[in-house]
């Protein structure tokens, strides 16, 4: 599992990491990349998660089996006290990790098990 942008912030969100640590996922060494490093890869699955991803996502040269997007709001762009912006991260995380399980469940395992 890799995990790039398309247009990357200098160093990972702190309430990102924070969220993440509150399930047990260390994130805090994590630094954002961009897709650029991995254009021209093979790879099984490219999922787009950002809102407007599938659109700016650039064409991978590289073999894809499936492309999907899944897309999500952008938390770090909300708005409100700390508390209302943490609740966000955790919404997001919450629907990430629901919807990542169902892809897996739905999609990989049985193409895996044939």
């Amino acid at each position: 599992v890799y995990s790039a942008g398309t247009f990357p912030s200098a160093k990972t969100n702190s309430m990102a990491i924070r969220v993440m640590a509150e399930s047990g996922i260390d994130i805090s060494h994590h630094n954002p990349k961009s897709v650029d490093h991995y254009i021209n890869d093979e790879w099984d699955f490219v999922i787009t998660v950002c809102d407007d991803a599938n659109e700016t996502c650039p064409v991978f040269s590289g073999k894809v089996k499936h492309r999907l997007h899944m897309g999500y709001e952008d938390p770090s762009l909300k708005t409100g006290n700390e508390e209302y912006i943490l609740s966000e991260f955790r919404r997001i995380r919450d629907n990430i990790k629901n919807d990542f399980f169902n892809l897996y469940t739905e999609k990989i395992k049985p193409e895996i098990n044939g």
